[in-house]
């Protein structure tokens, strides 16, 4: 129940939380190639990993947005930008297709302004105006 009020709010800090992760990354590089022991690892396993974190949470935060949202164009929007962003870290696990490492920046904002503007303005008063209806 907690989780249906709350997924506009939980899916913008974690789109918030993916993008701050993405703009500390370089920074990871920088640090670990001027630490006195270094991995053969450019980047460790668990920040990778973080990504994967993000990407469910807003999966599930969507999930709930959605279902509660007043605006049918607002259900399309937040998945067509998840779907971006998934497609994106996606690549940067397989380096399927060469793509700038700000790519990303553009879906995690997406997902952030997507969030908060559906919880000002498209929720739905009571179960009548839900677009799933």
């Amino acid at each position: 129940m907690v989780l249906k009020q709350k997924s506009d709010t939980l899916g913008a800090l974690s789109s918030g939380l993916c993008l701050v992760h993405c703009v500390f990354t370089p920074f990871l590089f920088v640090i670990q190639s001027h630490a006195a022991c270094c991995s053969h690892e450019a980047v460790p396993f668990w920040w990778k990993s973080i990504d994967v974190l993000f990407l469910v949470i807003s999966f599930f935060a969507i999930q709930k947005s959605v279902q509660t949202t007043s605006k049918k164009w607002m259900q399309y929007a937040l998945w067509i930008t998840f779907l971006v962003l998934f497609i994106i870290i996606l690549n940067e696990y397989t380096q399927a297709m060469k793509l700038p490492e700000e790519s990303i920046y553009v879906p995690s904002l997406g997902l952030v302004f997507l969030h908060i503007y559906n919880r000002k303005y498209c929720q739905c008063a009571n179960n009548t105006c839900c677009a799933n209806n």
